[in-house]
């Protein structure tokens, strides 16, 4: 809509939440937040409302079958103009497994008690 591109121009994009997913042939851009344009008044836009990706066909089907493996999502990296369009760059990403982020909180904790114990040796 006329309203999201503009909020984009002014910067109000955000994608921290966003995925996609492929949907009856159809590539869907979900739960990316573009705050309101505030000229747009009562036709402004939903600012969390699914936005359907116009991809070619070839495209589609290659991010179709990365996208089925098992512990795989699509994963909007940026939001960039060209030549007057909004695009947005996709990648697919796999998801940490059990054991990824077992270690991950161990490295953590290590780090903590390392902080801690700087500062009562700083004392």
């Amino acid at each position: 809509m006329g309203s999201e591109v503009k909020s984009l121009r002014e910067g109000k994009g955000n994608l921290d939440d966003a995925f996609g997913r492929v949907k009856g042939g159809e590539v869907w851009l979900f739960n990316m937040h573009i705050g309101p344009y505030e000229q747009a008044n009562q036709f402004g836009h939903d600012t969390r409302r699914p936005r359907k990706l116009l991809l070619k066909k070839r495209e589609i089907n290659h991010f179709l079958g990365r996208a089925v493996e098992k512990g795989s999502t699509l994963v909007p990296l940026a939001v960039y103009f060209k030549r007057g369009w909004a695009k947005v760059e996709i990648g697919v990403a796999r998801g940490k497994r059990e054991f990824d982020k077992r270690e991950d909180l161990k490295k953590r904790d290590h780090q903590r008690d390392m902080q801690r114990e700087m500062r009562r040796k700083r004392r």
